[in-house]
């Protein structure tokens, strides 16, 4: 996932943007039009009410098996309101409490209009659980300008060249946007084939192409990293809009699935084209030319150049000759830290019957996981410690060439 901090505001604003802001959609239950689906946060498409998200209400449990007028029920104790005074609501993230398996909880947070909103802050000033509702709505940083006649590169078409890519053809640059490996369709008939019959391409496999290495992975849609500004939001809504479950906007931890990514990634890709973006595939970079610590353009392996002074690279981590490239060119690099770590397998059912107890199997629930850490203390230890990196259902390890005589394993 990619947020509106991997385009350089700076550069946008040098190529003569202007400030302009675009609507995100959010999933609203209107009773007067009996809809519950994605629609922009001003007018119901239903019935052409207006619907202004007002107050943000947390943690309001419910039982796992709940029918959906709980939801609404739960709201009036809450808020101490009677029926009439509840416009309308719509579930901004559902969770679930199994500390104890007997009893699961579906915890919701939940944004709530009603008639009585000032009074119901002032009611609830000093309560956490009830605040105004925040302003998700997703703003363009910058428009191009009218005539635009230079058109910035994205090198690589993963998850960050490919929002990347989106969000420059959204605010109007036509972005030329440079993979080496093969459209996703091209590129699942090259990696199933290897690993089925070991015919290996060195530019079409599970690691180059369309969509990156993520592609045929289930598809997870969380991460640690706090999100206080809702640019993830963003993300999701466009996966959404590419044909994805609008539960991913909800639901705790959501996944996609491996097969219904390849769609997805076929039609941001149309989108991109339909703003005025071109993707170009087999494509692979050999060369940037930097002059006086300024890009001024890139050279493709076949020898053709492009010139531009806007290039975003977003490589991912296994093209090596691109990183040595770099290296040559005397673009500063710095190695991250990681982490080495073992695989511990459970069969799936042993999880889910720890965490769920009798509950093992609920739809709502899915698929089980748990979370392990260690904290070392001590001076041999330097701090550091050991902790489960991801829970995986489902899954299996995979050799994951770069080379033909070159592989990493991985989930």
């Amino acid at each position: 996932m990619v947020s509106d901090r991997a385009l350089p505001i700076a550069a946008l604003w040098d190529m003569g943007g202007t400030i302009e802001s675009s609507g995100l959609p959010t999933r609203w239950a209107c009773p007067a039009s009996s809809l519950s689906r994605m629609f922009a946060p001003n007018v119901c498409p239903g019935c052409s009410s207006r619907i202004l998200p007002m107050l943000r209400l947390s943690e309001v449990k419910l039982p796992l098996n709940h029918p959906e007028e709980a939801i609404a029920t739960a709201i009036y104790r809450k808020l101490r309101i009677e029926p009439k005074d509840l416009t309308r609501y719509s579930i901004f993230k559902r969770s679930y409490d199994a500390r104890k398996r007997e009893n699961i909880q579906l915890v919701y947070i939940l944004d709530v209009e009603t008639s009585q909103e000032k009074q119901l802050l002032q009611r609830f000033k000093k309560n956490p659980q009830i605040r105004p509702t925040p302003d998700t709505t997703y703003r363009l940083v910058t428009r191009a300008p009218a005539g635009l006649s230079e058109r910035p590169i994205v090198i690589g078409n993963g998850p960050c060249g490919m929002f990347a890519g989106l969000l420059l053809a959204q605010m109007g640059f036509r972005p030329i946007i440079l993979e080496r490996g093969k459209a996703v369709h091209e590129r699942s008939v090259d990696t199933f084939g290897f690993w089925s019959k070991g015919k290996f391409n060195p530019e079409s496999n599970a690691q180059f192409g369309e969509g990156g290495a993520g592609t045929f992975s289930d598809g997870k849609l969380y991460s640690r990293i706090k999100d206080n500004d809702h640019r993830g939001r963003k993300a999701l809504q466009e996966l959404v809009n590419a044909g994805a479950a609008d539960e991913i906007l909800y639901i705790n931890k959501p996944h996609i699935g491996t097969y219904r990514l390849v769609k997805i990634v076929e039609q941001i890709r149309n989108t991109i084209q339909s703003l005025g973006g071109e993707i170009r595939f087999q494509s692979r970079v050999e060369d940037l030319d930097i002059q006086d610590g300024q890009v001024e353009g890139i050279r493709l392996v076949d020898g053709e150049y492009l010139a531009s002074r806007h290039v975003i690279l977003a490589v991912g981590h296994s093209a090596r000759d691109t990183f040595e490239m770099l290296h040559q060119r005397g673009v500063y690099l710095e190695p991250k830290p990681f982490s080495i770590g073992f695989r511990v397998e459970h069969p799936q059912a042993t999880i889910d019957q720890c965490r769920f107890g009798e509950n093992a199997g609920h739809p709502v629930l899915g698929a089980a996981d748990y979370k392990l850490v260690y904290h070392c203390t001590g001076a041999q230890t330097q701090g550091r410690s050991v902790y489960s990196f991801v829970c995986v259902q489902g899954d299996r390890w995979l050799l994951l060439h770069l080379k033909p005589d070159v592989s990493s394993p991985t989930a």
